[in-house]
């Protein structure tokens, strides 16, 4: 079970890994906490949905949620409390925090609860969702964070919390590897980065628990890219590092460990290959 903040954080973070284990015949969950209304457009066509404008940018990203999921092979996908429940949340610091709907401002306890009923019905045995941080920071990621974290909190307390928990991840020697990879490309997503520690995201690689190979499922991943095409423009480069790398980056995808036992592990870094490993019952 996976808990995301808005459509298409699942597959930038997780999409490979998903689209593995739904491939694998694991039953894979999605759960979305806001339809993404406050997301930039980057279909002309459609810019009059824009919060301030028509507000109809979370109805549209409903569908490319649902394309982005078949892509991937997820059948099984859920907003918490119900598609417009909960609202995107806007940039930290926005007056779009202070929405009456907005997730930033949800009570955690409700939310959680409203998680919980999902745990209650699929019993996830791995949970993934972001770090504290919210990985780089977006309010939502935060709350989406809380809000995890406290369900599998109470489904503890009812004796069917999932055995591990996941947080999504990178490690900092992926970081360096890619500003290097990039360096003197015109359309280089690190040239302002001096060093990487100066990145809001990046782990120790000692941090990292599991690194998930989906090589084999990155054309799905960048399927499923192309489903959230409003947020993510034809010439992002994304779709550069698919181009140009194909699932050497765009296929591996790493997290940290915070709840269970660590299985079995290989390679210098001693990571996990099976995010299932050491599950009791697999």
């Amino acid at each position: 079970m996976l808990v995301h903040a808005h459509p298409d954080d699942e597959v930038t973070g997780t999409g490979s890994t998903m689209a593995r284990y739904a491939a694998e015949g694991a039953s894979v969950t999605l759960v979305t906490c806001t339809l993404g209304e406050e997301g930039e457009i980057h279909v002309p066509a459609l810019e009059q949905l824009e919060a301030k404008q028509a507000d109809q940018l979370g109805g549209w990203r409903i569908v490319e949620l649902e394309r982005a999921c078949a892509a991937l092979g997820v059948t099984d996908h859920r907003f918490l409390g119900g598609a417009g429940r909960y609202r995107d949340s806007g940039m930290m610091g926005l007056e779009t925090n202070n929405h009456p709907r907005a997730f930033w401002g949800a009570d955690l306890e409700e939310a959680a609860r409203q998680c919980l009923e999902i745990m209650r019905e699929v019993r996830p045995q791995v949970l993934i969702t972001y770090d504290e941080n919210g990985f780089y920071g977006h309010p939502d990621h935060i709350q989406a964070h809380r809000v995890a974290m406290r369900a599998a909190e109470l489904a503890d307390a009812e004796g069917f919390g999932p055995e591990k928990i996941y947080w999504t991840a990178m490690p900092r020697s992926v970081l360096e590897g890619g500003m290097e990879a990039f360096k003197g490309m015109d359309d280089n997503p690190f040239a302002d980065v001096v060093n990487v520690e100066d990145l809001p995201f990046g782990h120790p690689d000692d941090e990292i628990a599991a690194r998930i190979d989906g090589t084999d499922f990155y054309e799905q991943k960048v399927a499923a890219m192309r489903a959230h095409a409003t947020q993510i423009p034809d010439n992002s480069w994304l779709y550069g590092i698919a181009g140009d790398f194909g699932g050497e980056f765009m296929g591996v995808e790493y997290f940290t460990l915070v709840k269970g036992e660590r299985g079995e592990v290989s390679g210098p870094h001693k990571w996990e290959d099976d995010l299932f490993s050491n599950v009791v019952g697999r």
